[in-house]
C-alpha cells in the first residue's frame, strides 16, 4: 500500500527535481498518446522535442516565441507572488498590440522618416501603456467595488479581442489587402531590429533577458518587492507591518499589464509588422503555465518559456508532418501543469510503502492498560 507521509521539513532536492520528473512523465504519457493515435511514439517525441531545436533558424524561432512568454510570465509572477490572481494577461497583451500598432499607423500617416527601427521604442512604450491601462480597469474594480480580479480580468480578454477584430475589419483595414482583416504593413522605422541575420529573432529577446535580471532585483533585492511578497504570503502580517494592500494591488496589476502590453507591441512590431485578429496565439494564457512551471522565479520563467515554446513549435510540426491535431499542444501543456502540481506534493510529503492493513506510523494501537485495552471503536459500538 502506498501512502503519503508528511516530511519534517520541505525537501530542497524535490523542489529542484519536481519539474524534471513532471517533464519526464509528460514525455512518457505523450508517447503513449502517440501510440493510441496510431503514430510512432519515438517519431512523435522527436517531432515535439528535437525538431524545434535542429539548426540555427529553428532555435531562433524557439527564442522568438519564448520572448512574449517571458515578458507575460514575469508580470504574472509578480501578480501571483502578491496574491493577485490576474488571469487576463491575454487581454492586456492584445491592448498592447492595439496601442503599439495604432502608434505605428499614426507615425506612418504622418510620413515620419528615419532609419529602420528608430521609432520602435515609441511603439513599445505605447504598448506598455496600453497594457497598463487595461490592467488598471481590473485594479479599479477590485479596489473600489471589491470585484473579483479573476472574473474581471478574464472577461476583459474577450472585450479586447472584439475590439481588435473591429479595428482590423473596419477602420484600420488595409484597402490593398485583398479584403483580408489586417492593417497595412507598418513602416520600417517602427520595426524591431533583427538580432540574427536570416532569422526573425529580434532585439526584443535581449530586452526580455535584461528584464529577467531587473525583475529578480525587484522581487528579491528591493523593499517594494519584499512588501508585495509579504502581502501575498501573510496578508495579516503585512497589515500589521503597515504595508498597503491597495498599493500592492495596483503595483502588481500595473506591472503585469505593462509587461503583457510590451509583449503585444513587440509581437506586432517584430515578426508580424502589422495587426491581424490572430496577433496572439494564446501567449497570455500559456504564460500562466510558464509561471508555475518556472516556480514564479524570473530565471525559472525564462527557462519554462523556452520549454513551452518548444512545445508550441513542436505542435505545429506535428500538425504538418504527422497529421496530428493542433489541440495536442494544449493537451501536453495541461499534462505538464497537472503533473507538476502532483509532483510538487512530494516536496512536503514522501511516499511510503506499507503492508496492507498495517497501521500508519504515528497511528499505532495504544498500549493496554490495567483495565484492558482501550477501545478505539465508535461510541455507538462501545456498548455492543
Amino acid at each position: 500500500m502506498i501512502r503519503l507521509e508528511a516530511r519534517a521539513e520541505p525537501s530542497r532536492a524535490m523542489a529542484i527535481a519536481s519539474p524534471l520528473i513532471a517533464l519526464a512523465l509528460t514525455a512518457l504519457l505523450a508517447g503513449a498518446l502517440f501510440a493510441l493515435l496510431g503514430k510512432d511514439p519515438l517519431q512523435g517525441l522527436r517531432t515535439f522535442f528535437v525538431e524545434p531545436l535542429r539548426g540555427t533558424r529553428a532555435v531562433a524561432e524557439v527564442l522568438l516565441k519564448a520572448t512574449p512568454l517571458i515578458l507575460c510570465g514575469l508580470g504574472l509572477a509578480v501578480c501571483y507572488r502578491a496574491n493577485v490572481w490576474n488571469i487576463g494577461a491575454e487581454g492586456q497583451f492584445l491592448l498592447g498590440a492595439i496601442a503599439g500598432g495604432g502608434v505605428a499607423l499614426w507615425l506612418q500617416g504622418l510620413g515620419a522618416t528615419g532609419p529602420r527601427g528608430v521609432h520602435a521604442p515609441l511603439v513599445l512604450l505605447a504598448g506598455a501603456a496600453g497594457g497598463m491601462a487595461w490592467a488598471a480597469i481590473v485594479a479599479a474594480l477590485r479596489d473600489r467595488c471589491n470585484a473579483s480580479e479573476i472574473l474581471v480580468s478574464l472577461m476583459l480578454v474577450y472585450v479586447a479581442q472584439q475590439l481588435l477584430n473591429y479595428l482590423v475589419f473596419v477602420p484600420w483595414k488595409d484597402p490593398a489587402g485583398f479584403n483580408f482583416p489586417q492593417t497595412p504593413t507598418f513602416d520600417a522605422t517602427t520595426w524591431l531590429p533583427v538580432l540574427l541575420p536570416r532569422t526573425r529573432l529580434h532585439w526584443g529577446f535581449v530586452l526580455a533577458l535584461v528584464l529577467v535580471a531587473v525583475f529578480w532585483l525587484f522581487l528579491f533585492r528591493s523593499w517594494r518587492g519584499y512588501q508585495l511578497q509579504v502581502g501575498g504570503l501573510a496578508p495579516a502580517a503585512a497589515r500589521y507591518a503597515g504595508f498597503s494592500a491597495r498599493t500592492s494591488l495596483w503595483t502588481a496589476l500595473l506591472v503585469c499589464g505593462g509587461m503583457a502590453g510590451l509583449a503585444g507591441a513587440m509581437e506586432a512590431a517584430g515578426p508580424l509588422r502589422q495587426l491581424t485578429p490572430h496577433v496572439s496565439t494564446g501567449y497570455g494564457f500559456t504564460a500562466i503555465i510558464v509561471c508555475f512551471v518556472g516556480r514564479l522565479h524570473p530565471l525559472g520563467v525564462a527557462l519554462a518559456s523556452v520549454l513551452l515554446s518548444v512545445l508550441l513549435i513542436g505542435g505545429e510540426l506535428a500538425q504538418s508532418r504527422l497529421g496530428l491535431p493542433n489541440a495536442l499542444t494544449g493537451v501536453f501543456q495541461g499534462l505538464l501543469l497537472f503533473l507538476l502540481l502532483a509532483c510538487d506534493s512530494l516536496i512536503t510529503y514522501r511516499l511510503r510503502l506499507t503492508a496492507f492493513g498495517a497501521a500508519p506510523r504515528g497511528l499505532a494501537s495504544p498500549p493496554p492498560t490495567l483495565d484492558g485495552p482501550v477501545r478505539t471503536g465508535s461510541p455507538m459500538g462501545a456498548g455492543r
